[in-house]
C-alpha cells in the first residue's frame, strides 16, 4: 500500500518519485509480479514521509505502466488508477505499508438517468466558464473547454472520469471514491462541484 495526501480515482494517471527506502523495496517487489500494482490510499491524519499516519479504508489499485531508474535508488514511476478496493485490516508497516484488502465493485445498481448526466455536464461547463473568467481577470491562461466525447459508457466509471476533470478538494474526491454506487456517486460529485463553483463565484465578486 502507498499512503498519499491525495486521492487516486480509477482511470486517473499518477506520476510518482520514489525515494524512500521502504517504497523502493515496494517497487522492487511489485516489479517481480506479472501485473505490477499496489494500493493508493488517502492519509486521514499525519504525513506521507516517515510513517506513523492514519489511513482511510477505501483505496484504489495503481497499475505501474512505466518506470525509470534515475540513480541513487530513486525512480520515476507512472501509474494508472484501476479498480477500487476496501481495506479489511492494516498490517505492520514492515518492510512497507501493507493491508488485507479486497476488490470493492459498486454495490448499488440504481441507474443514473441520461438527464442527470446532461445536468452534470452543464454544471461542469459553467464551472469552466467561471474559471476562465477568473483566469482572465488574474492575467493567467484560461482552461480549455471540457470534452465529454471520450468518457466511459458505464455510469460509475463515467462519474470517476468527470470527477477527475474538476478541481475538487481531497475530501470531496474521497467521498466520490467511497460512494457505494453510481447513484450516490453523482450526488457526491454534484455536491463537490457546487462547492467549488461557489468558491470561484465568490472570488469573482
Amino acid at each position: 500500500m502507498f499512503p498519499l495526501g491525495s486521492v487516486l480515482l480509477p482511470g486517473e494517471r499518477l506520476p510518482l518519485h520514489i525515494f524512500e527506502p521502504r517504497y523502493q523495496e515496494l517497487l522492487r517487489d511489485c516489479l517481480t509480479t506479472e501485473d505490477p500494482s499496489f494500493g493508493v490510499v488517502l492519509i486521514e491524519r499525519g504525513h506521507e514521509a516517515g510513517g506513523g499516519d492514519a489511513r482511510h479504508a477505501v483505496a484504489t489499485m495503481a497499475h505501474i505502466v512505466a518506470h525509470q531508474d534515475i540513480g541513487d535508488g530513486r525512480y520515476l514511476v507512472e501509474c494508472v488508477g484501476a479498480e477500487r478496493i476496501r481495506v479489511d485490516a492494516w498490517l505492520e508497516d514492515d518492510p512497507y505499508p501493507r493491508a488485507d484488502a479486497r476488490a470493492w465493485p459498486d454495490e448499488d445498481d440504481t441507474p443514473v438517468l441520461a438527464a442527470q448526466f446532461d445536468v452534470l455536464h452543464e454544471k461542469i461547463r459553467e464551472l469552466y466558464r467561471l474559471i476562465g473568467t477568473l483566469a482572465e481577470a488574474e492575467g493567467s491562461e484560461p482552461p480549455g473547454e471540457p470534452a465529454f466525447s471520450e468518457i466511459p459508457a458505464d455510469a460509475g466509471e463515467r462519474l470517476f472520469t468527470l470527477a477527475s476533470m474538476i478541481p475538487l478538494g481531497e475530501s470531496d474526491r474521497h467521498d466520490i471514491l467511497s460512494a457505494p454506487g453510481a447513484a450516490a456517486r453523482i450526488v457526491a460529485l454534484t455536491d463537490g462541484l457546487d462547492n467549488i463553483t461557489d468558491i470561484v463565484r465568490f472570488r469573482l465578486q
